[in-house]
């Protein structure tokens, strides 16, 4: 996995100084292409929302990349939902007898899995160059983390508090919008509750964010990094 998160113009101003430009998350996504050498589906399957996260699995045969799912091809669209229905849920790191045991349960409980899966794995050779060249394919998924600014977290979390989904101003809107579909959350056992991870880090952590300021303070520059 190769994982982006890019850097946010957020936060406090103090540590700003430099003269920075703003960028989309749309101009991120091409570079990471660029630097891929082939067109990242990201379209084809959804974790949270889409202004938070993107994720393109897919699989090096050779130096071509080739998804495992492209998306705006019908057939890998069934195959997804008839994957998902029976396979949904499933841990796949299991030792070989039992990840065994699970298929065949899964595959007798949702049998029209195995022809679209039949139709995947003809689709996905062919844009790979042939069954050969999924003898050695190396798995390989992008991802990229879009994070939100404080200044929203805190009124839009304060918000749902009160069990409420909308909210006058569109920026506080959309973190909302965000903060339901979040798909990365953090557990507080002692309240029986998760919570999304930019409301852990942004609302439920001051004594942390106080120490990171005592640790960065605002009139120092940051550690350089040098490389060795």
């Amino acid at each position: 996995m190769m994982s982006f998160q890019p850097a946010a113009f957020v936060g406090n101003q103090a540590r700003w100084k430099e003269d920075f430009r703003a960028f989309s998350t749309d101009e991120v996504w091409a570079r990471v292409e660029e630097g891929a050498g082939a067109k990242l589906h990201w379209d084809a399957l959804h974790i949270g929302d889409v202004r938070c996260n993107r994720t393109a699995y897919g699989f090096y045969a050779g130096d071509r990349y080739v998804p495992l799912l492209v998306e705006d091809d019908e057939a890998d669209a069934r195959f997804l939902d008839r994957f998902i229905d029976g396979f949904g849920g499933m841990d796949f790191v299991a030792p070989k007898g039992i990840l065994a045991a699970r298929l065949a349960r899964a595959v007798a409980r949702e049998p029209r899995v195995l022809p679209v899966a039949a139709g995947w794995l003809r689709r996905a050779a062919g844009r790979a160059g042939g069954l050969r060249a999924l003898k050695d394919a190396q798995a390989m998924t992008y991802v990229m983390h879009s994070f939100m600014d404080a200044r929203t977290v805190r009124p839009a979390w304060e918000a749902m508090e009160r069990g409420e989904t909308s909210h006058p101003e569109p920026a506080v809107q959309e973190t909302i919008e965000r903060l339901r579909a979040c798909s990365y959350a953090m557990s507080h056992p002692e309240a029986g509750r998760v919570v999304p991870a930019c409301v852990q880090h942004s609302v439920l952590d001051p004594e942390e964010n106080l120490r990171l300021m005592e640790l960065l303070p605002a009139n120092e520059p940051p550690p350089a990094v040098t490389a060795s």
